[in-house]
């Protein structure tokens, strides 16, 4: 279902090949947001009952962040274009791409914020960080020192943002680059530090596509639980409140006129 003015759709058509009927699986069962292999029932439940409110309606915000050259716009550009340009041009302050998704049955949307990872564009960049559902903090498999930089990249993207209400990712890119022996090593150091600052973990090549849909596949399905739930509660919220209110005004009323019955009849 769309959004219609004037008989004009607002938002276009989810694409066939962007139809999410099942979880999608983590990469390592060591650093996942979750571990669970289906939706929560909660969420099943209100999809099929047409109860997820304005979830189908909402734009949610995804900021890509991490060192220049890490791949940060290859990425977004394999996922959302399929295609890969090896002539690579640094962001100048931030790009982005709006994806949508249908997920069980309901429309979602991503909007991907490419930013820039140069330290003279990083005050532009870091204006655009504020709102973030989602933020996905890429390094180099094969540069570790772009790993040691992430917690920097974290502060500054949290500094905008609720640490409780953001889901975070850590992805390693260019695996394509990287000898088993090589990968190994610098994927357990970041299965430590994923772990540390409660990011989900995942590898890909842009180059190749490896892990690319899947990973992104991931990232707009936990973002649409995360906004169902949160719809719920909301609402489950709003009908307590209702509840206590009416309850206080009737018990008001009631003891009002056992006030006032004796004085009427005096």
């Amino acid at each position: 279902m769309s959004v219609r003015v004037s008989g004009l759709s607002v938002l276009p058509p989810v694409r066939r090949d962007r139809i999410i009927v099942q979880l999608p699986k983590y990469f390592r069962r060591e650093a996942a947001v979750h571990t669970k292999d289906e939706f929560n029932n909660k969420v099943k439940t209100a999809c099929q009952e047409q109860r997820t409110g304005t979830v189908g309606f909402k734009i949610s915000k995804v900021i890509v962040v991490g060192d220049l050259a890490v791949g940060k716009t290859c990425l977004i550009n394999r996922f959302c274009k399929d295609a890969f340009d090896k002539n690579y041009k640094a962001t100048i302050g931030v790009d982005f791409e709006m994806e949508r998704f249908e997920v069980l049955g309901v429309p979602f949307s991503l909007q991907l914020w490419d930013t820039a990872g140069q330290e003279r564009f990083k005050c532009i960049a870091s204006t655009y960080y504020r709102g973030a559902q989602v933020v996905i903090i890429a390094f180099d498999v094969n540069d570790v020192t772009s790993l040691g930089h992430v917690r920097q990249w974290l502060e500054d993207a949290l500094r905008e943002n609720d640490p409780t209400a953001v889901q975070l990712f850590l992805v390693g890119t260019k695996k394509d680059l990287s000898s088993p022996a090589q990968y190994s090593q610098i994927e357990r150091d970041a299965l430590e530090l994923a772990q540390e600052i409660s990011a989900e973990y995942w590898a890909v090549s842009s180059l190749t596509g490896e892990n690319v849909n899947e990973f992104f596949f991931r990232v707009a399905s936990i973002a649409f639980e995360t906004n169902v739930l949160a719809e719920l509660e909301k609402s489950g919220t709003r009908q307590i409140g209702e509840v206590v209110r009416i309850s206080s005004t009737s018990n008001s009323l009631n003891a009002t006129s056992k006030k006032k019955g004796p004085n009427c009849c005096q």
